[in-house]
Protein backbone atom coordinates (compact mmCIF):
# COMPACT_ATOMS: atom_id res chain seq x y z
CA UNK A 1 0.00 0.00 0.00
CA UNK A 2 1.71 3.58 -1.02
CA UNK A 3 1.60 5.88 1.66
CA UNK A 4 -1.58 9.09 1.57
CA UNK A 5 -4.03 10.72 3.94
CA UNK A 6 -7.35 12.65 4.99
CA UNK A 7 -5.85 14.26 8.19
CA UNK A 8 -2.51 16.16 7.00
CA UNK A 9 -1.18 17.96 3.87
CA UNK A 10 2.11 18.36 2.24
CA UNK A 11 3.33 20.87 4.25
CA UNK A 12 6.40 21.95 6.43
CA UNK A 13 7.62 24.41 8.78
CA UNK A 14 7.90 25.46 12.55
CA UNK A 15 6.09 24.81 15.41
CA UNK A 16 3.78 26.92 16.91
CA UNK A 17 2.80 27.90 20.15
CA UNK A 18 0.21 30.39 21.75
CA UNK A 19 0.72 33.79 20.03
CA UNK A 20 3.23 32.34 17.38
CA UNK A 21 3.03 34.44 14.21
CA UNK A 22 2.35 32.80 10.93
CA UNK A 23 5.29 32.52 8.61
CA UNK A 24 5.86 35.18 5.71
CA UNK A 25 2.94 34.42 3.09
CA UNK A 26 1.25 32.29 4.72
CA UNK A 27 -1.82 34.90 4.81
CA UNK A 28 -1.29 34.39 1.19
CA UNK A 29 -1.56 31.25 0.74
CA UNK A 30 -4.48 31.64 3.28
CA UNK A 31 -6.22 34.05 0.67
CA UNK A 32 -5.39 31.89 -2.07
CA UNK A 33 -6.65 28.86 -0.45
CA UNK A 34 -9.48 30.26 0.45
CA UNK A 35 -10.13 31.37 -3.19
CA UNK A 36 -9.50 27.49 -4.35
CA UNK A 37 -11.70 26.17 -1.95
CA UNK A 38 -14.22 28.72 -2.56
CA UNK A 39 -14.05 27.07 -6.33
CA UNK A 40 -15.34 24.01 -5.77
CA UNK A 41 -19.29 25.08 -6.90
CA UNK A 42 -21.51 27.59 -7.00
CA UNK A 43 -22.83 27.11 -3.85
CA UNK A 44 -21.41 27.28 -0.73
CA UNK A 45 -21.77 26.89 2.90
CA UNK A 46 -25.40 26.97 2.76
CA UNK A 47 -26.00 24.16 5.11
CA UNK A 48 -23.43 25.23 7.72
CA UNK A 49 -23.33 28.23 9.66
CA UNK A 50 -20.85 28.55 12.87
CA UNK A 51 -22.81 27.12 15.79
CA UNK A 52 -21.85 29.22 18.98
CA UNK A 53 -20.14 31.89 19.94
CA UNK A 54 -16.03 31.78 20.03
CA UNK A 55 -15.09 29.81 23.32
CA UNK A 56 -11.39 28.87 24.47
CA UNK A 57 -10.33 25.51 23.85
CA UNK A 58 -6.91 25.87 24.29
CA UNK A 59 -6.45 26.04 20.82
CA UNK A 60 -5.13 29.13 18.85
CA UNK A 61 -5.69 30.21 15.14
CA UNK A 62 -4.87 28.58 12.91
CA UNK A 63 -5.62 25.29 14.84
CA UNK A 64 -8.43 26.76 16.96
CA UNK A 65 -10.34 26.71 13.15
CA UNK A 66 -13.20 28.49 12.14
CA UNK A 67 -14.52 30.94 14.76
CA UNK A 68 -17.74 29.42 15.81
CA UNK A 69 -17.25 25.86 15.43
CA UNK A 70 -14.60 25.13 18.04
CA UNK A 71 -17.10 23.09 20.24
CA UNK A 72 -18.04 21.00 17.22
CA UNK A 73 -14.47 19.47 17.58
CA UNK A 74 -13.79 17.26 20.49
CA UNK A 75 -12.80 18.16 24.08
CA UNK A 76 -10.11 17.13 26.01
CA UNK A 77 -10.89 14.20 28.34
CA UNK A 78 -11.45 14.59 32.19
CA UNK A 79 -11.92 11.32 33.22
CA UNK A 80 -9.42 8.01 32.03
CA UNK A 81 -12.97 6.33 30.89
CA UNK A 82 -13.37 8.77 27.94
CA UNK A 83 -9.74 7.97 26.32
CA UNK A 84 -10.29 6.53 22.72
CA UNK A 85 -13.96 6.18 23.14
CA UNK A 86 -16.03 6.54 19.81
CA UNK A 87 -18.38 9.43 19.68
CA UNK A 88 -21.48 6.99 19.10
CA UNK A 89 -23.85 7.49 16.22
CA UNK A 90 -26.15 9.86 17.72
CA UNK A 91 -23.53 11.99 18.79
CA UNK A 92 -21.93 11.94 15.52
CA UNK A 93 -25.35 13.06 13.78
CA UNK A 94 -25.81 15.59 16.18
CA UNK A 95 -22.44 17.04 14.97
CA UNK A 96 -22.92 16.42 10.99
CA UNK A 97 -26.08 18.32 11.77
CA UNK A 98 -24.52 21.55 13.01
CA UNK A 99 -21.29 21.59 10.17
CA UNK A 100 -24.45 21.18 7.64
CA UNK A 101 -24.56 17.41 7.26
CA UNK A 102 -27.47 14.91 7.39
CA UNK A 103 -27.16 11.37 6.36
CA UNK A 104 -29.22 11.48 3.64
CA UNK A 105 -25.72 13.00 2.10
CA UNK A 106 -24.05 10.40 2.59
CA UNK A 107 -22.66 7.47 -0.09
CA UNK A 108 -25.12 4.30 -0.52
CA UNK A 109 -24.12 1.18 1.03
CA UNK A 110 -23.50 0.18 -2.34
CA UNK A 111 -21.66 2.76 -3.39
CA UNK A 112 -19.48 2.94 -0.62
CA UNK A 113 -18.40 -0.59 -0.75
CA UNK A 114 -17.39 0.32 -4.75
CA UNK A 115 -15.39 3.06 -3.74
CA UNK A 116 -13.53 1.21 -1.16
CA UNK A 117 -13.10 -2.17 -3.17
CA UNK A 118 -11.84 -0.48 -6.44
CA UNK A 119 -15.40 -0.84 -8.34
CA UNK A 120 -17.85 1.23 -9.76
CA UNK A 121 -17.17 3.74 -12.91
CA UNK A 122 -13.22 4.78 -12.59
CA UNK A 123 -12.93 2.53 -9.95
CA UNK A 124 -8.88 2.24 -8.60
CA UNK A 125 -8.19 -0.41 -6.08
CA UNK A 126 -4.56 1.03 -5.21
CA UNK A 127 -6.43 4.55 -4.38
CA UNK A 128 -9.43 2.38 -2.79
CA UNK A 129 -6.92 1.27 -0.23
CA UNK A 130 -6.13 4.27 0.69
CA UNK A 131 -8.97 5.75 1.34
CA UNK A 132 -10.24 2.54 3.52
CA UNK A 133 -6.67 2.61 5.44
CA UNK A 134 -7.20 6.79 6.09
CA UNK A 135 -10.36 5.78 7.69
CA UNK A 136 -8.86 3.04 9.70
CA UNK A 137 -6.30 5.32 11.36
CA UNK A 138 -8.87 8.10 11.96
CA UNK A 139 -11.17 5.70 13.60
CA UNK A 140 -8.19 3.86 15.93
CA UNK A 141 -10.63 4.25 18.87
CA UNK A 142 -11.37 1.15 21.78
CA UNK A 143 -12.17 -2.19 19.58
CA UNK A 144 -10.88 -1.16 16.24
CA UNK A 145 -6.98 -1.86 16.94
CA UNK A 146 -4.32 -1.38 14.44
CA UNK A 147 -1.87 -3.66 14.22
CA UNK A 148 1.89 -3.37 13.36
CA UNK A 149 2.98 -7.11 13.13
CA UNK A 150 1.20 -8.41 16.19
CA UNK A 151 1.58 -5.69 17.75
CA UNK A 152 -2.10 -3.82 18.61
CA UNK A 153 -2.43 0.15 19.26
CA UNK A 154 -5.08 2.46 20.04
CA UNK A 155 -4.33 5.51 20.38
CA UNK A 156 -6.53 8.16 17.99
CA UNK A 157 -7.23 10.83 21.17
CA UNK A 158 -3.57 11.43 21.41
CA UNK A 159 -3.44 12.33 17.30
CA UNK A 160 -0.94 9.21 16.98
CA UNK A 161 -0.82 6.37 14.84
CA UNK A 162 1.51 3.01 14.81
CA UNK A 163 2.25 2.82 11.04
CA UNK A 164 3.16 -1.21 9.57
CA UNK A 165 6.82 -0.40 10.30
CA UNK A 166 5.91 -0.08 13.99
CA UNK A 167 6.64 3.45 14.02
CA UNK A 168 4.56 5.99 16.04
CA UNK A 169 3.94 9.29 14.17
CA UNK A 170 1.09 11.85 13.90
CA UNK A 171 -1.45 10.84 11.08
CA UNK A 172 -0.51 14.32 9.50
CA UNK A 173 3.56 12.53 9.09
CA UNK A 174 4.45 13.22 5.76
CA UNK A 175 4.56 9.14 5.64
CA UNK A 176 1.11 8.50 6.38
CA UNK A 177 -1.45 7.66 4.42
CA UNK A 178 -3.85 10.41 6.14
CA UNK A 179 -1.69 12.88 4.78
CA UNK A 180 -0.59 12.11 1.03
CA UNK A 181 -4.39 11.29 0.64
CA UNK A 182 -4.65 15.02 -0.38
CA UNK A 183 -3.92 14.23 -4.02
CA UNK A 184 -6.92 11.79 -4.33
CA UNK A 185 -9.45 14.68 -2.58
CA UNK A 186 -8.33 17.42 -4.15
CA UNK A 187 -10.71 19.40 -7.05
CA UNK A 188 -10.48 17.73 -9.98
CA UNK A 189 -8.80 14.62 -8.22
CA UNK A 190 -9.47 10.76 -7.98
CA UNK A 191 -12.94 10.90 -5.11
CA UNK A 192 -14.51 14.03 -6.86
CA UNK A 193 -14.35 12.12 -10.04
CA UNK A 194 -15.17 8.99 -8.90
CA UNK A 195 -18.43 10.38 -6.80
CA UNK A 196 -19.52 12.22 -10.15
CA UNK A 197 -19.48 9.25 -12.30
CA UNK A 198 -21.38 6.92 -10.15
CA UNK A 199 -24.40 8.88 -9.37
CA UNK A 200 -23.15 11.12 -5.95
CA UNK A 201 -22.81 14.35 -7.26
CA UNK A 202 -25.11 15.63 -4.60
CA UNK A 203 -23.09 14.29 -2.07
CA UNK A 204 -20.02 16.13 -3.28
CA UNK A 205 -21.78 19.06 -3.17
CA UNK A 206 -23.43 18.39 0.11
CA UNK A 207 -19.47 18.11 1.75
CA UNK A 208 -18.81 21.49 0.39
CA UNK A 209 -21.71 23.19 1.43
CA UNK A 210 -21.08 21.80 4.64
CA UNK A 211 -18.03 23.50 7.12
CA UNK A 212 -15.56 21.02 5.66
CA UNK A 213 -14.81 24.18 3.23
CA UNK A 214 -13.87 26.57 5.76
CA UNK A 215 -12.27 24.50 7.71
CA UNK A 216 -10.20 23.52 5.19
CA UNK A 217 -8.54 26.43 5.17
CA UNK A 218 -7.60 26.90 8.51
CA UNK A 219 -6.13 23.24 8.66
CA UNK A 220 -4.25 24.29 5.50
CA UNK A 221 -2.58 26.99 7.34
CA UNK A 222 -2.00 25.04 10.49
CA UNK A 223 0.04 22.13 8.85
CA UNK A 224 2.01 24.78 7.08
CA UNK A 225 3.91 25.76 10.02
CA UNK A 226 4.06 22.40 12.13
CA UNK A 227 7.14 20.71 10.92
CA UNK A 228 7.76 17.31 10.60
CA UNK A 229 6.43 16.33 13.85
CA UNK A 230 2.58 17.61 12.71
CA UNK A 231 1.60 18.18 16.68
CA UNK A 232 0.14 20.99 18.15
CA UNK A 233 0.60 22.94 21.68
CA UNK A 234 -2.93 23.61 23.68
CA UNK A 235 -2.30 26.04 26.30
CA UNK A 236 -5.40 26.39 29.04
CA UNK A 237 -4.76 28.53 31.77
CA UNK A 238 -0.91 27.69 32.90
CA UNK A 239 -1.28 24.10 30.96
CA UNK A 240 0.40 23.07 27.90
CA UNK A 241 0.29 20.01 26.30
CA UNK A 242 1.03 18.72 23.23
CA UNK A 243 -1.56 16.57 20.66
CA UNK A 244 -1.28 15.23 17.13
CA UNK A 245 -2.65 17.34 14.16
CA UNK A 246 -5.44 15.30 13.94
CA UNK A 247 -6.95 15.93 16.91
CA UNK A 248 -7.38 19.90 16.15
CA UNK A 249 -10.38 21.46 16.02
CA UNK A 250 -10.36 22.28 12.21
CA UNK A 251 -8.75 19.05 10.68
CA UNK A 252 -10.88 17.45 13.11
CA UNK A 253 -13.70 18.52 11.28
CA UNK A 254 -12.85 18.36 8.19
CA UNK A 255 -11.56 14.73 8.62
CA UNK A 256 -15.03 13.44 9.96
CA UNK A 257 -16.99 15.15 7.48
CA UNK A 258 -15.19 13.48 5.23
CA UNK A 259 -15.74 10.29 6.95
CA UNK A 260 -19.32 11.06 7.08
CA UNK A 261 -20.23 11.09 3.53
CA UNK A 262 -18.74 8.42 3.18
CA UNK A 263 -20.42 5.97 5.94
CA UNK A 264 -21.98 7.92 8.49
CA UNK A 265 -21.09 4.59 10.92
CA UNK A 266 -17.35 5.73 10.64
CA UNK A 267 -17.27 9.37 11.75
CA UNK A 268 -18.98 7.65 14.70
CA UNK A 269 -16.14 5.53 15.32
CA UNK A 270 -14.11 8.46 15.57
CA UNK A 271 -12.62 10.11 18.55
CA UNK A 272 -14.83 11.87 20.94
CA UNK A 273 -12.25 13.32 23.72
CA UNK A 274 -8.45 14.40 22.86
CA UNK A 275 -5.68 13.44 25.13
CA UNK A 276 -2.33 14.81 26.08
CA UNK A 277 0.89 13.18 24.66
CA UNK A 278 2.78 12.75 27.14
CA UNK A 279 5.38 14.82 27.27
CA UNK A 280 8.60 12.39 26.96
CA UNK A 281 7.20 10.96 23.83
CA UNK A 282 5.93 14.36 22.43
CA UNK A 283 9.45 15.44 22.94
CA UNK A 284 10.91 12.51 20.98
CA UNK A 285 8.38 13.24 18.21
CA UNK A 286 9.65 17.28 18.05
CA UNK A 287 13.33 15.63 18.00
CA UNK A 288 12.91 13.25 15.45
CA UNK A 289 13.99 14.58 11.50
CA UNK A 290 11.13 12.17 10.35
CA UNK A 291 8.30 13.16 12.97
CA UNK A 292 8.43 9.16 13.69
CA UNK A 293 9.74 7.03 16.59
CA UNK A 294 9.57 3.18 17.79
CA UNK A 295 6.09 2.54 19.33
CA UNK A 296 8.19 -0.33 21.04
CA UNK A 297 10.29 1.94 22.98
CA UNK A 298 7.31 4.63 24.09
CA UNK A 299 4.37 1.97 24.28
CA UNK A 300 4.76 2.02 28.35
CA UNK A 301 3.64 5.26 28.30
CA UNK A 302 0.14 4.83 26.98
CA UNK A 303 -0.68 1.47 29.14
Amino acid sequence: MRGKGIAGRDFSGHGCRRGAQLPRGTLTVLALVGVCVLSFGTTRMAGAQPVTETVDTGFVIPFAGAPGYESVAPTQMTSPDQLNQPLGQQVADGIAAQIGLDSSDALTDEQYRDLITGGGVGGNREDAEVIDECARILTNTNGRPLYSGTTSSVLASYGLYVNPDGLLESPANADAPTRQVNTLIAPGGFVGTWLRNNGATHTLIALYRSAYTVQAVYGFAAQQISGQAQLVTNTKGDVSSEVGMSMAPPLWIVNFALLYILKPSLAAAMPAHWAPIPSAVADAVKASPTGQIAFADYASYFE
